[in-house]
């Protein structure tokens, strides 16, 4: 039910091109996924993420594990019933949202006792909760639970976490009952290279049919995530897909498709499109900014989104300033469909050996405009 293909490595760069089967359909990689934490895409259709060429999108544990609750998913028919999504979902653990808590939250060895962000009310997650609940959503790809090191943090701190995040995925291994869905798991080890490195190493040893990279875009200068990357990338099984996991910007997206990544996600298009700002091919457009009152161009110039291909800079900003919904929509539409449509050139790119010219042409583009 769940294979990966690795289909072609650039001779430029060494970047990856691959095909995901999963029980829901087939993903091509590199991807970008978009997120639908409360079991939804924020102000999308599941028809128009098809239309954008969205593969498959990503859920989150924690958030449906207080509302709706698991048990009410599971009533549904699952996740892929309940949001009338049929292709493949992937599910976060809650591991990041709940050491996102920090005051709210005492860890011990045994799992998260926390506070709902909600209601206030006393929680607890563990590796074995955290898959239970992720076998009822019934996504096709589900994480591990996982301890997330602070940026910045010391070194003793970092081999905790990487250390108690080993153990916990023997545990998940250990509570995972449903054939039908893949364990991934994640690697830790902070900003620490060695130890990053001595985690693979470790989970390696499980065959697992994905792996994770977690703990980084937590704060960092992004020239340290880049080296983490590159000193793990050649570390991880090549025959497993790698998931950078909450990292999505088109900078990182380029970047990270160079040093080895073959999935990601973020919330970042939705939520700067939600504010009327949108990536393009040139850096970042601020649809707001007085610059786009009079101008009767689409977003960008050969975009095929249903923006793009039916409305102006101008509208988009009158209905951004007017406060009309249908703004910050377009803005979003066009944003998922960048990065969509970002990473099926970068596919192009791989399978022709030219993914070292594609990187380049972005920078040239892009300039110092990164997110």
């Amino acid at each position: 039910m769940f294979e990966f293909e690795l289909l072609h490595i650039d001779k430029q760069t060494g970047a990856r091109r691959g095909r995901l089967h999963t029980p829901h359909g087939v993903v091509e990689t590199p991807v970008f996924m978009p997120v639908g934490t409360q079991a939804t895409v924020k102000t999308m259709s599941p028809d128009e993420l098809k239309d954008l060429g969205a593969q498959i999108i990503l859920s989150n544990t924690y958030h449906l594990h207080l509302r709706p609750g698991e048990d009410l998913v599971e009533k549904a028919g699952g996740l892929h019933n309940f949001m009338n999504w049929d292709r493949p979902i992937l599910t976060d653990s809650g591991g990041f949202q709940v050491f996102s808590l920090a005051g709210l939250r005492k860890v011990k060895e045994e799992g998260v006792t926390f506070r709902s962000h909600l209601d206030g009310s006393k929680r607890f997650l563990s590796p074995e909760t955290a898959v239970a609940i992720q076998q009822k959503l019934g996504a096709d790809i589900m994480m591990q639970f996982d301890e997330c090191s602070a940026w910045p943090c010391s070194r003793e701190q970092a081999r905790t976490a990487m250390d108690r995040t080993i153990r916990w995925l023997d545990r998940c291994i250990a509570a995972k009952t449903r054939e039908d869905q893949a364990l991934f798991g994640i690697v830790q080890g902070a900003f620490y290279v060695d130890l990053r490195v001595e985690c693979i190493r470790e989970m390696a040893k499980r065959d697992l049919p994905g792996y994770g990279i977690g703990g980084l875009s937590v704060g960092e200068p992004k020239d340290v995530m880049y080296d983490v990357l590159e000193a793990l990338c050649p570390e991880m099984p090549v025959h497993k897909p790698r998931y950078l996991m909450g990292v999505g910007s088109p900078d990182c997206l380029v970047e990270g498709t160079r040093l080895g990544i073959d999935m990601f996600d973020c919330v970042l298009a939705t939520r700067v499109g939600r504010n009327g700002t949108v990536f393009t091919r040139d850096g970042r457009l601020v649809v707001r900014g007085a610059s786009c009152k009079e101008d009767f161009v689409p977003l960008e110039e050969g975009c095929d989104c249903y923006a793009c291909r039916n409305f102006s800079r101008a509208y988009i900003r009158h209905l951004l300033k007017a406060g009309e919904i249908l703004g910050l929509r377009l803005c979003s539409i066009h944003n998922l469909r960048f990065l969509t449509r970002l990473m099926e050139d970068a596919q192009k790119a791989i399978e022709e050996d030219r993914y070292g010219d594609f990187c380049r042409e972005f920078v040239r583009r892009n300039g110092k405009d990164v997110w």
